[in-house]
């Protein structure tokens, strides 16, 4: 919505066709089915994306996070959460870089969480992706620098969304009275850190881990 209100045409994509999201969106909403583990559906979406202009600004926040222990945790769980979270960010980079590199612009953006820097049991599968995301920008960072493009991931805490809407008032209040600021996430933080990070104003900044969490994150 932040980047359509400033002028941006946005694809916005699901498992089924987000209509709602593309109302909401209005005449500058594109939505198309994607399932991001597979490479096909991306060398689609990259065509038809190609009928609008093409494809500058990629923001990937696929998501699979069941909570498992490791002694629940089984191979098949393990490798769709890989496929889901860390695959989809190599397979849009693959759809959407050639294009890029021809315009000497672009900006990849993968929403990674927070979570890879707090002690919560049962996420270590989520948390591997999670944590790939982070280094999978800081390559990429290094191979597209000289097209003019960038890449960074984003680190949000527990945001406000309908994902969390589930949660008890006493599990988001235990949550951000671990924070600096008491208050749940909301969209707009998170936006507001992507509209930044594809700005021109963000030129420079690459390679980077950009934590949205109310001061929650903790290191070491």
């Amino acid at each position: 919505m932040a980047l359509a209100e400033r002028g941006a045409q946005v694809i916005a994509t699901d498992l089924s066709a987000p209509l709602e999201t593309v109302k909401l969106l209005g005449t500058a909403g594109h939505g198309y089915q994607l399932d991001v583990t597979k490479e096909e559906d991306w060398r689609s979406l990259a065509s038809k994306a190609a009928s609008l202009g093409g494809v500058d600004i990629v923001v990937n926040n696929a998501g699979y996070f069941p909570n498992l222990p490791i002694d629940q945790l089984d191979l098949a769980t393990w490798r769709r959460t890989m496929s889901t979270n860390l695959d989809a960010h190599f397979l849009s980079v693959k759809a959407f870089l050639p294009a890029m590199r021809k315009k000497k612009w672009g900006r990849f953006i993968g929403i990674s969480s927070n979570m890879v820097g707090l002690s919560i049991p049962g996420m270590s599968h989520y948390m591997a992706t999670k944590m790939g995301i982070i280094g999978f920008m800081r390559g990429l960072a290094n191979d597209v620098a000289a097209d003019g493009i960038t890449a960074n991931a984003v680190l949000p805490g527990l945001i406000n969304t309908k994902a969390t809407a589930s949660q008890s008032d006493e599990m988001k209040r235990a949550t951000w009275e671990q924070q600096a600021i008491k208050r749940l996430g909301e969209l707009r933080d998170i936006t507001g850190a992507i509209l930044f990070l594809a700005s021109d104003d963000a030129s420079f900044i690459t390679g980077e881990a950009l934590v949205v969490d109310g001061g929650q994150y903790r290191i070491g």
